[in-house]
C-alpha cells in the first residue's frame, strides 16, 4: 500500500499523534516533533502559533477522525457485516500491532485524556470531540447492522472503552490475552443487540 503524501503540517500533526501515542504528552517536545516529521524546528511556530497545545490538540483530533475512518473499512473488509465482527476487526488491528512491533504504543487520544483531562482546557475538550468522532460513525454502522438506534451509541461507548481498556491491560501485562478476552466475551452481547426481535 503506497504512503499518502504528506505536506510539512500533516507530517508535523502525525508524527505528533505518533509519539503522544508511545511517550505520551508530556514526553512529547516539539523538537521531536519537529525531527520525527523532518521538518525544519522554526516550522512549527508558523504552523502552530498556539505552540505545543496547539499541536497536541490537533493530533488528537487527527487520531479521533482516523479511528472513525477506519470504521468503513473494517466494515468493507467484512463479507457478511455483523456487529461482532467490526469489534474482531477493531481490535486486531492492535492484536497484529502488538504481535508484530511489541507493546510500545497505544492510542493517542487515551494518552492525551489520561495526562491532561484533569487540567481541563482545550485538550480534554479536544479528547472528547476526539472519541465523539470515532463513537459516531460507530454507531452508525451498528445501526446499519440492526441495531435499534437507541441502543447503537451506548454500544458504540462500550466497544470503545471495552476496547482501551484492554489495550491498557495488553500493554501492561506485554500480552494481547485481555484484547482475545475483550473480543470472546463482548462478541454475543453485540450480536444479540442486532438479532430482530422474536
Amino acid at each position: 500500500m503506497g504512503e499518502i503524501r504528506r505536506g510539512p503540517r500533516e507530517r508535523m500533526v502525525f508524527s505528533a499523534a505518533q509519539l503522544i501515542r508511545r511517550d505520551g504528552v508530556a514526553a512529547t517536545g516539539m523538537r521531536e516533533v519537529a525531527a520525527h516529521a523532518g521538518a525544519p524546528r522554526g516550522s512549527l511556530q508558523h504552523y502552530f502559533p498556539g505552540g505545543k497545545e496547539q499541536l497536541v490538540n490537533e493530533a488528537v483530533d487527527w487520531a479521533g477522525r482516523y479511528a472513525g475512518k477506519r470504521i468503513t473499512r473494517f466494515l468493507a473488509g467484512l463479507e457478511r457485516p455483523t456487529p461482532s465482527g467490526l469489534f474482531t476487526a477493531m481490535v486486531a488491528q492492535w492484536t497484529d500491532e502488538y504481535t508484530a512491533d511489541g507493546f510500545q504504543a497505544g492510542c493517542p487520544v487515551a494518552a492525551a485524556t489520561a495526562e491532561c483531562a484533569s487540567a481541563g482546557g482545550s485538550t480534554r475538550a479536544a479528547a472528547a470531540a476526539a472519541f465523539t468522532a470515532w463513537r459516531t460513525p460507530l454507531a452508525e454502522a451498528l445501526t446499519s447492522m440492526g441495531v435499534p438506534a437507541a441502543r447503537a451509541a451506548s454500544l458504540a461507548t462500550l466497544m470503545i472503552s471495552t476496547l482501551e481498556g484492554a489495550i491498557l491491560m495488553a500493554r501492561a501485562e506485554h500480552d494481547v490475552g485481555p484484547l482475545t478476552t475483550a473480543v470472546r466475551e463482548l462478541s454475543p452481547l453485540l450480536d444479540a443487540a442486532a438479532a430482530p426481535a422474536p
